[in-house]
């Protein structure tokens, strides 16, 4: 056996194929190790290249990434204490730039200068462009001796060229079982796609069967002269995180940023604490088109690169070297800091991406606002205590309209965290909103709940991290079906303890489609697999109140007490001559809680309208006269919005603005964004800042129907009703909000700071954004309010106009994209006022822009036309206007048979007629895909039927133009009424996809019981 003493160079693998190429390197094998350390894990090869004995190691069978390296370079300097020098061989992904023509096969040395490291680690971060990395900074480099002999390696490539080539084929002759695996492969099967294209998802298929080789999809690149290198070394720098990167955009965003000229995953492991040279061999280009056929070669030649390295160095430099163990105790306590670090870090990536929304600050928000001592009565309820004490029981609490569901829901959620706060016991919930409804999609409901069920755990769910790794490197979203089943999957390992989950307000929860009650069987199911309790709040609908029949029911209304608790909290809210008289202060409470009649919020509305009165007379008639039953809300808000008629000028203005802003907003509005809004002038040329308005005074002139969420700084109405009200009465109050709204957004966006149009680096955008705290809103939303103004609202056609502002806008519509490709690029020049138009389907804009001079077939930033937006958008009388003026469909890009793929898959049915009255083929096939088959995979029924009507071939991929059948993607997408079409217009119930499976496969593995 042999002495661990007597080696002094390290090489380190991550996977077999790296291994064999290493062993195959030795000049001559030794026996392996006398003894190792006693929990040292690792495999050991021992040999001798040259001068210098090498041991070498490979990381676990399926483990990747910086803690799982960091872990065996641990080991190994435990059992070889004599290790003065480190190398970490194998595979990784290029990043080929137009200043490096990196190929597959070629080698990557990590070099770099300025006395940076050759690795720097980028982790998980928020994603600011499809999914981009935030860096973390540059590692330790590697050891002057290693640097040196890299330099003098160059010199003699230079000189007299190198043999890496022969000395694979010298191996692979030697050992012929090498030679399927380790060959080179032929030059037809390097491929570099451009960035666009991507492998179809969950398509394994060799790309040059599913992506093929289109000159148009492929980057140029000249064949290689005997002149030069091939494979090439290229040095410079490395990067490294903890996951397989499959995201052309990113890797070009690192090569034109950083220089980056590979991307792999475990060197950042060892560059701090385990001083190495990194060496790679290029199998793939880091994009969805992974290319294992390469992986043998690639780690072939950056063996043979190795080997040439050691060959150069004399044994006595290495000797000279301290010893790598003599760091020993800074890596012990470097890994475990590292893995803990990565795994957050990976962790709150990975669940952000699952989904952005937080309920926690709502959470915190609403039991803010719980007055002590109110909501024990239910706590103290038999019905909550038996379902407390219960597994898998379900408490169901209905309520009028303003009995205070959403306050006693946020004490049921603190209850349960403080009775079992520290302990292994889950608790999800969901607050539904009818102003978020965007947001809180079946799917998106769920993936709530998984969530937060995850980021308790230890370690990441294996289930959510598969969502994760399935669908991040195609920039897809996870369906509903598959965060259900990684839901399901969750708990059901987490039956062992108690699970709860809280759902407020069901009423408020999106019911189109089936939607809430598909989501109400979602949670049941998960109910009966784990045994979790579930705790739910609505009003009595009878389609909500029929699914909880079997279940503990308790009707949720304001008691007495917690009315005069909350008014007893609330007394130094009216005027002085009430506080001073406690008998008056008595009439007032009694008065309240006998006309609220269960209805918190009327008790707040009710108590509002006494703050302006001017005498205890005042008061006592104002409390004979207190609204109650059905309509006292509509009443309540009539009288606030009256006496905000009586405020004097400047306070109902700004009453009224808010109001209006706040209830016909597209989504809720920050404080900012709101103060901004309000402070726009029409006419003027810059936001003046002196005339924002402090939220107090914004919430003191609306008379107690506006609130700010302190968590969230949210400003919004008191309550849903609330909303309801003004919505049913916008033409009394607010008959101009839209158009109003709209001249707001586009004097906003109109703004001179605006002029120079798009921002050039992410920093000034960044710092535009800052500044104007409204530009987000207004460029995404300036739109929808035009469209649903009467007419077209004035100064939209001047901002339409002006290029420039329209292009800074567009730019601003997309702050999670606004990464910049390489420095001093713009990605967002070439919008255009009717680009614009188009994809907000403004058709008298677009009519007065075309009439004005503007190109009809001008290309944007994506060189998209504006008939492709207004295809994509389903705008069909600004299509039906382009047509009509002559918008070219003839394009390779845009021809109009790819735009009725488009519009099917997208579900707009107008479109689609259209685009079929104008000759587009109804079999043309969009990224292999026929329009019927777009439309059955996103479940468009109507669409589904329209082009059967018109003659769609039901079997669209008899012709192997399509990777499968309509039915088989309407039995992926869990389709059933769609699925239900297709076979009663003739589909084959036994079609194969081009991977050989049936609509039958799909849905069994998608879990869609309702096909299957």
């Amino acid at each position: 056996m042999s002495d661990p003493n007597d080696y002094t160079v390290a090489w380190i693998c991550a996977i077999t194929t790296e291994y064999v190429a290493a062993q195959a390197m030795l000049d001559e094998r030794h026996q392996g190790p006398a003894s190792v350390a006693t929990h040292d894990n690792n495999d050991y090869t021992l040999g001798s290249i040259g001068q210098h004995k090498v041991v070498m190691a490979v990381l676990p069978l399926g483990e990747y990434g910086i803690a799982s390296a960091a872990a065996v370079a641990r080991d190994l300097l435990h059992s070889f204490a004599n290790v003065r020098v480190g190398l970490m061989v194998g595979i990784g992904g290029g990043a080929p730039s137009p200043k490096h023509d990196i190929r597959l096969g070629d080698i990557v040395v990590s070099t770099s200068g300025g006395g940076q490291g050759g690795v720097f680690q980028y982790d998980f971060g928020r994603a600011v462009q499809d999914g981009e990395f935030q860096e973390t900074g540059f590692l330790n480099q590697p050891p002057q001796l290693l640097r040196t002999a890299v330099g003098g390696l160059k010199a003699q490539y230079i000189g007299d060229g190198h043999q890496l080539q022969e000395t694979v084929h010298s191996l692979i002759d030697k050992k012929p079982r090498l030679r399927k695996t380790y060959s080179r492969p032929g030059p037809s099967t390097d491929r570099l796609y451009k960035p666009g294209v991507l492998h179809p998802q969950d398509d394994e298929s060799d790309c040059a069967t599913t992506c093929g080789d289109d000159p148009s999809n492929l980057v140029p690149r000249h064949e290689r002269t005997e002149d030069e290198d091939n494979p090439a070394i290229h040095y410079g720098l490395i990067a490294s995180a903890n996951r397989l990167m499959g995201d052309a955009s990113i890797r070009d965003s690192l090569a034109a940023s950083r220089q980056v000229l590979c991307i792999e995953m475990e060197a950042a492991g060892l560059m701090n604490h385990f001083p190495c040279l990194v060496i790679r061999g290029i199998c793939d280009y880091s994009d969805t088109h992974i290319n294992k056929r390469w992986q043998g070669y690639a780690a072939m030649t950056a063996a043979a690169y190795a080997k040439d390295l050691l060959r150069r160095i004399p044994r006595n430099k290495i000797e000279a070297e301290r010893k790598l163990g003599e760091v020993l105790d800074g890596l012990q306590q470097g890994v475990g800091h590292l893995v803990r670090r990565q795994r957050h870090r990976d962790s709150e990536a990975v669940l952000e991406w699952l989904t952005p929304v937080d309920y926690a600050p709502q959470q915190s928000d609403y039991h803010g606002r719980r007055q002590p001592g109110t909501g024990q009565w239910l706590l103290d309820s038999p019905q909550y205590l038996e379902w407390l004490g219960t597994k898998g029981q379900t408490l169901f609490c209905p309520g009028i309209p303003g009995a205070g569901k959403t306050i006693l829901t946020s004490i049921v959620i603190d209850n349960l965290h403080r009775k079992f706060d520290k302990t292994d016991v889950g608790v999800c919930y969901v607050y539904c909103n009818f102003r978020r409804q965007a947001e809180q999609g079946i799917t998106d409901l769920l993936a709530s709940l998984l969530k937060q069920l995850a980021e308790n755990q230890p370690v990441l769910p294996e289930g959510v991290m598969d969502l994760y790794t399935r669908h991040k490197a195609r920039r897809t979203r996870p369906s509903m079906d598959e965060v259900r089943q990684a839901l399901h999957s969750l708990t059901v390992n987490m039956s062992s303890t108690r699970l709860f989950i809280v759902i407020d307000a069901l009423d408020e929860c999106h019911a189109s489609n089936g939607s809430r009650l598909r989501f109400l069987e979602a949670v049941f199911q998960v109910q009966a697999t784990s045994g979790a309790n579930v705790f739910a709040t609505s009003r009595n609908i009878p389609e909500i109140t029929d699914m909880f029949q079997k279940c503990i029911s308790l009707e949720i209304y304001a008691s007495d007490h917690d009315v005069r608790r909350y008014l007893d909290g609330h007394m130094d809210r009216l005027p002085s001559f009430v506080r001073r008289n406690r008998e008056l202060q008595e009439e007032v409470k009694t008065g309240i809680v006998v006309a609220v009649k269960g209805m918190f919020l009327l008790a707040q509305l009710h108590l509002d309208a006494l703050i302006g009165k001017k005498s205890p007379y005042a008061v006592r008639i104002a409390l004979d006269n207190l609204y109650s039953g059905s309509n006292a809300y509509d009443y309540a808000y009539r009288d606030a919005m009256k006496r905000i008629q009586g405020q004097v000028a400047d306070q109902k203005v700004l009453a009224m603005d808010v109001i209006s802003w706040i209830t016909y907003a597209k989504r809720p509005l920050t404080t900012p964004e709101l103060q901004h809004a309000l402070a726009t002038e029409v006419g003027h040329q810059d936001l003046v800042r002196d005339n924002i308005s402090d939220v107090e005074d914004m919430v003191s002139a609306c008379a107690g129907l506006v609130t700010v969420d302190k968590e969230s700084d949210i400003v919004r109405l008191v309550h849903y009703t609330t909303q309801q009200y003004f919505e049913r009465e916008q033409k009394t109050w607010f008959p101009n909000a839209e158009s109003t709204m709209t001249t707001t957004c586009v004097t906003y966006l109109s703004f001179s700071v605006f002029e120079s149009g798009p921002c050039r680096t992410d920093e000034e955008l960044n710092d535009r954004l800052r500044l104007y705290q409204f530009y987000h809103y207004a460029a995404s939303r300036w739109g929808d309010h035009a469209r649903a103004s009467s007419t077209l609202p004035q100064g939209v056609l001047d901002f339409l106009k002006c290029s420039s502002k329209a292009g800074g806008s567009h730019q601003a519509n997309y702050p999670g994209h606004i990464h910049l490709p390489r420095p001093g690029s713009c990605r967002h020049r070439g919008t255009t006022g009717l680009h614009l138009a188009a994809n907000w389907g403004l058709s008298e804009a677009a009519y007065l822009l075309i009439e004005s001079g503007h190109d009809l077939d001008s290309r944007d930033h994506n060189c998209d036309k504006p008939l492709y937006l207004a295809s994509r958008r389903g705008h069909e009388a600004v299509v039906r206007l382009l047509l009509e003026k002559g918008a070219d469909i003839k394009s390779t890009e845009h021809d109009v048979d790819m735009l009725l793929s488009l519009a099917a898959g997208r579900g707009h049915e107008g479109v689609t007629r259209l685009l079929l009255d104008r000759g587009a083929d109804i079999e043309s096939t969009q990224d292999h895909r026929p329009p019927l088959c777009c439309a059955a995979a996103n479940g468009h029924e109507a669409v589904v039927q329209l082009l059967l009507d018109r003659g769609a071939d039901v079997e669209a991929n008899s012709s192997q133009k399509c990777w499968s059948t309509p039915l088989c993607y309407a039995a992926k997408g869990g389709h059933a009424a769609v699925a239900r079409l297709l076979l009663d217009n003739g589909a084959n119930v036994e079609p194969r996809s081009i991977n050989y499976q049936t609509p039958l496969f799909w849905a069994a593995e998608r879990g869609h019981e309702a096909i299957m």
